[in-house]
């Protein structure tokens, strides 16, 4: 099904708003799982300002709807995305009013990393081909990534006479070995799925054809777990990374117990009570099965 927005009666007659993206961004969710789409093909889905807006509504719409519960990005085509439109995201906005260019970079920085990073429902980026400079905040912004193994990535800025600027190069340095991010940002060298794979830029690399099976699948796990843990254990990741160890112990101490008393299923109840219990659950093969 297509995501619409809810609509209210006015009169005799109701009339359906119109819905904030469509054109540059395409949304389906289909048995809970929200696949958003660049849709740009035929300029390989650069990011430009209505992509960036549309996605800003779409986060909020995905984030508010109860169907909802995972999502995955991809591209249009055969293409993840280019990056950023070099004319429609800084050639027109540099020449123009100065507080617009800034709204634009705000909204961007918004979903690609801000917004995407911490978003409360898991996110998979599938990347189905060609995966370049901008695309790269997309990607990792991301919980987890599967990506086809003919897909074609890239950090070509220094061909440009460039940088991997906005917040390219502080992504990459996240989850790429210091000698790999530096290769590819210095000789801008292209490489494939099966390579991002082995540099832990992508979870999974499978033959193209497989690609949405395979998305489809890790999914289909990740709406199986207790949402409102998983939340939880994806916020307390970001949290800890950056704090000393004392510091982390004491925080996550506070945040499972936190987690225990919030959570309105009680699954570490559950969870018990199946292991202990009824020898029903066997942890690290399978999940606690959910009541609700």
């Amino acid at each position: 099904m297509t995501a619409t927005p809810k609509t209210e009666a006015s009169g005799a007659a109701s009339q359906t708003p119109r819905q904030p993206w469509g054109e540059h961004v395409t949304v389906a969710v289909e048995e809970g799982i929200a696949w958003i789409t660049l849709n740009r093909p035929d300029k390989r889905n650069a990011i430009n300002p209505g992509i960036v807006y549309e996605m800003v509504a779409v986060l909020d719409a995905m984030e508010e709807d109860d169907e909802v519960k995972a999502l995955v990005v991809t591209g249009a085509g055969d293409s993840f995305s280019a990056g950023q439109d070099l004319k429609e995201y800084f050639r027109i906005p540099d020449a123009g009013p100065p507080l617009e260019r800034e709204k634009l970079y705000r909204a961007n920085a918004a979903w690609q990393w801000r917004r995407m990073m911490h978003f409360p429902k898991p996110t998979i980026a599938m990347v189905n081909g060609w995966c370049f400079g901008g695309a790269f905040q997309v990607l990792i912004g991301c919980d987890l990534a599967v990506a086809a193994d003919e897909a074609t990535f890239g950090l070509s800025e220094i061909n440009w006479g460039i940088i991997p600027a906005g917040i390219v190069t502080k992504s990459v340095a996240e989850v790429m070995s210091q000698r790999d991010a530096l290769y590819y940002i210095m000789t801008g060298e292209t490489f494939d799925g099966k390579q991002a794979r082995q540099m832990g830029l992508v979870n999974i690399s499978v033959p193209r054809e497989e690609l949405r099976a395979r998305t489809t699948a890790l999914a289909e796990t990740l709406k199986a777990k207790n949402p409102f843990v998983l939340r939880a254990a994806k916020t307390a990741y970001h949290h800890v990374k950056t704090m000393p160890w004392d510091s982390a112990l004491d925080y996550l101490m506070a945040k499972s117990d936190h987690t225990k008393f919030r959570d309105p299923e009680q699954g570490d109840k559950a969870g018990m009570k199946q292991f202990l219990d009824d020898k029903s659950f066997r942890p690290g093969l399978q999940t606690y099965q959910r009541e609700s």
